[in-house]
């Protein structure tokens, strides 16, 4: 496959982008990276341009992504399964893993919907009730809390996010913690965005299982996808964290964004069943951040006239998929540097995606739609 891969100085613009895009073209060799000290742009380019963008636009693209970093470290584009544009700033590389943070519970989803194909759980309008049963011996109200409640953020059960974080993963039982929080709302009522939730939801799967989440997590979800787990943190008493601090690399994201574009498939394997894909993108509650809309752990909004659905961690760490232009982005960012003039960095990242990289993805001007043929939009 032609391919062109440049390096450069960390000042500077990209040369121009036509002229990169063409280059794509006619140099025959394979990616290489540069060194810790340069920016790497690796670029996987076909006729027609770029696997059906707009070369130039997706040039601008990367050009515009170059400068958001720092904190920026990653951005990968891809149609289907082919990447059609792959770049890492500040020293970063493909092999180097990336802290997904709160992007972490989308993959806390997927792992319900495979426990829940698997007869590992009985259904998302299963209590809690039994897996924690000392815990919750005087909390009748917070016994019939579903996995339903979990996976959409309606415990009712007082948030241990934002101000309450600190003291929450100070403690040295998070479950418990989580648990014996007050009911500030009824089970089923508004959204409470809560890590604690999630860190709750992934005792539930760890209980079902018989296994570390860690454990499950590798060999149900991630051993047919090809990735490994970097790392994951566990909490005092030695559970992983659930709905955060999960560690793969960005092509390991990249290749989870892909088997969710492919309907829960990769590699000729159904890892996630299909209507869980459906189930998790609709929305169920109304989300406190920036009217996006929820579903299953996922966020979902329209972004430059397409539907997305979207993993997202704190500081810039997110997998977008968007059906209708077969496409899937991935974008790591540094949780050390903060962007430069106080500007917010994931408004940023929003708008590269929205305004940038979904108008390439639709192809040159006056070229035929993509794709010719709509996948389908999993029920919106």
């Amino acid at each position: 496959m032609p391919t062109f891969t440049g390096t450069h100085a960390h000042t500077g613009a990209l040369p121009a982008a036509c002229a990169i895009v063409m280059a794509c073209l006619l140099l025959p060799r394979g990616p290489t990276y540069g060194q810790a000290s340069a920016t790497t742009v690796t670029w996987r380019a076909h006729p027609g341009g770029a696997h059906g963008f707009d070369a130039a636009a997706l040039a601008d693209a990367v050009d515009r992504a170059r400068a958001l970093a720092p904190p920026l470290t990653g951005l990968i584009v891809a149609r289907g399964s082919t990447t059609v544009a792959e770049a890492y700033f500040n020293g970063r590389g493909p092999n180097q893993a990336a802290n997904l943070k709160s992007a972490s519970k989308s993959v806390l989803s997927a792992l319900a919907g495979i426990a829940l194909a698997d007869g590992v759980l009985d259904g998302v309008s299963q209590p809690i009730g039994p897996f924690f049963p000392t815990l919750l011996a005087d909390a009748p109200r917070k016994r019939r809390i579903t996995v339903d409640h979990l996976l959409t953020q309606q415990t009712g059960l007082e948030s241990t996010s934002f101000g309450n974080y600190g003291a929450w993963v100070s403690s040295r039982n998070w479950v418990a913690n989580a648990l014996r929080r007050p009911m500030v709302d009824r089970p089923g009522g508004e959204m409470i965005y809560s890590t604690g939730t999630t860190h709750i939801l992934g005792a539930v799967l760890a209980e079902a299982s018989g296994q570390s989440l860690r454990a499950f997590a590798q060999e149900r979800l991630f051993d047919p996808l090809g990735v490994r787990i970097r790392s994951w943190q566990q909490s005092p008493a030695g559970r992983y964290f659930g709905g955060n601090n999960l560690a793969l690399t960005p092509r390991g994201m990249l290749r989870f964004g892909q088997m969710y574009l492919n309907r829960g498939r990769f590699g000729g394997q159904q890892v996630v069943p299909a209507n869980w894909i459906d189930l998790s993108w609709r929305t169920y509650v109304r989300s406190t951040y920036r009217d996006h809309q929820y579903g299953y752990l996922w966020f979902t909004h329209t972004f430059g006239g397409a539907r997305v659905a979207f993993a997202w961690g704190y500081g810039g760490q997110y997998i977008f998929v968007v059906p209708r232009l077969d496409l899937v982005v991935v974008y790591t960012s540094s949780l050390r540097t903060r962007p430069s003039g106080g500007n917010d960095h994931n408004e940023q990242l929003l708008r590269l995606l929205a305004e940038h990289i979904i108008p390439a993805a639709e192809g040159p001007p006056g070229s035929i739609a993509w794709p010719s043929v709509p996948r389908p939009v999993f029920g919106w």
